[in-house]
């Protein structure tokens, strides 16, 4: 018998229901289009309390433990989890101490404090955590709350697949982000002991993806700790039970690179009009990058998992994505340096309508005439063929120039 039923979901879900919401399912026009007319949903699970997915599985373990909890809660957490517990533990009155890594995302962090918790900063990666959580558990009392490996947690986080069976009739296919393995497990204990035909996949960031490795192995394997886009899901090694459940139940994991998890936040940010995390935009990039498929005949659901992400990430990985379509373009050229020159070069710039966003002159590194001037240019434009049109407005005003970045 498998250590997470369907019943467990169910009883979870009464469990969590005054606190967790239902979140929507919204239809994704763009997705579909890409996937060939497909039915592409997606399960906005980042506007959930807390901002993901994990607030499920941690409500459900503080109501199996009960009063056990009564001297607080400890977790390790690359930063969804921490909020979680701290948002559950505030929510039942206990105290509660979160382990996050040493380079955690600052939001995460303070938004973990904010909510009651006292958050301390320990080792490099999740596991880390993990480890120095325990520790502190087994110092004082505390109740320890894994973030992924507990068959109460997977058990929680299954409740988001009884909404999908609720929501999406014509459900075929559900596309979840992995990284401990405990969402990816429990959605499809939910989902498939009531329809077993339906397909689930789970998606890793190519960067710490342990779990094709590990499920070939029969047996949790390390993956090497790399900086990723998606660090909600970061995990370098599955636990025993979420490995074990992931093989039993969830139909096939892939994995997607970098660039396309960037270019999937974009993506949600300017189509969908929701703001995503890497780790949560995983499912999109696979769709996108034809990682895995969407069904031909039903709906696919592609979950958000999270949707925690600094300000100053969300806009790098937008200002990328400018470049990568041409419509921010960085421009090196030169001119003599005298009194005016500058001003005849952007004169060719403002004529041929790219807004100037920075200008600077670069006077070392460059191989110059002693009477010259490098300046960089970066601009805003409406497009690759807007761009060419910069340029050769550049080169009509006498100056060489070429694109350094775009």
């Amino acid at each position: 018998m498998s250590p997470v039923t369907a019943e467990d979901v169910a009883r979870a879900r009464a469990a969590i229901g005054d606190v967790a919401r239902h979140t929507p399912v919204l239809p994704s026009a763009t997705l579909s289009e890409r996937a060939g007319g497909a039915n592409v949903l997606l399960k906005a699970e980042s506007l959930q309390r807390t901002g993901s997915f994990k607030i499920r599985g941690a409500l459900n373990k503080l109501a199996s433990v009960g009063d056990a909890c009564s001297r607080g809660v400890v977790a390790g957490s690359a930063g969804n989890h921490a909020q979680a517990l701290a948002f559950a533990a505030q929510a039942r009155g206990v105290p509660c101490e979160v382990f996050m890594p040493a380079e955690a995302s600052i939001g995460k962090a303070e938004a973990a404090q904010a909510l009651g918790a006292t958050v301390r900063l320990a080792g490099a990666a999740v596991d880390d955590c993990v480890s120095a959580a325990r520790e502190r558990a087994a110092e004082t009392g505390m109740v320890f709350v894994h973030p992924f490996d507990d068959p109460d947690v997977v058990a929680g986080q299954g409740t988001l697949g009884l909404e999908l069976l609720e929501d999406v009739p014509d459900l075929a296919k559900v596309i979840v982000p992995i990284g401990g393995g405990g969402l990816a497990s429990g959605v499809a204990i939910a989902i498939k002991s009531a329809r077993p035909g339906i397909e689930v996949v789970g998606v890793q960031a190519e960067t710490v993806a342990p779990f094709p490795a590990s499920l070939q192995a029969g047996e949790p394997l390390e993956a090497p700790q790399a900086l990723t886009i998606a660090d909600g899901i970061a995990v370098k090694r599955p636990g025993k039970l979420t490995l074990a459940l992931v093989k039993e139940w969830v139909d096939d994991v892939v994995v997607v690179a970098e660039d396309d998890v960037a270019e999937a936040m974009v993506m949600l940010l300017e189509k969908a009009k929701l703001v995503v995390e890497g780790a949560g935009a995983v499912g999109v990039a696979a769709l996108l990058a034809g990682a895995t498929r969407a069904a031909t005949d039903g709906a696919t659901v592609v979950v958000l998992s999270g949707g925690n992400v600094d300000a100053g990430l969300l806009a790098t990985v937008a200002r990328r994505h400018e470049t990568l379509v041409g419509r921010r373009i960085v421009v090196l050229t030169r001119v003599p340096d005298r009194p005016g020159a500058l001003a005849g070069l952007l004169d060719c710039v403002a004529d041929a309508g790219a807004n100037m966003v920075e200008v600077s002159h670069l006077r070392e590194g460059v191989d110059l005439h002693v009477r010259e001037t490098a300046v960089q240019l970066v601009m805003e434009t409406r497009g690759k063929d807007h761009a060419a049109e910069v340029l050769d407005a550049i080169a009509r005003g006498g100056y060489v120039a070429g694109i350094i970045r775009g």
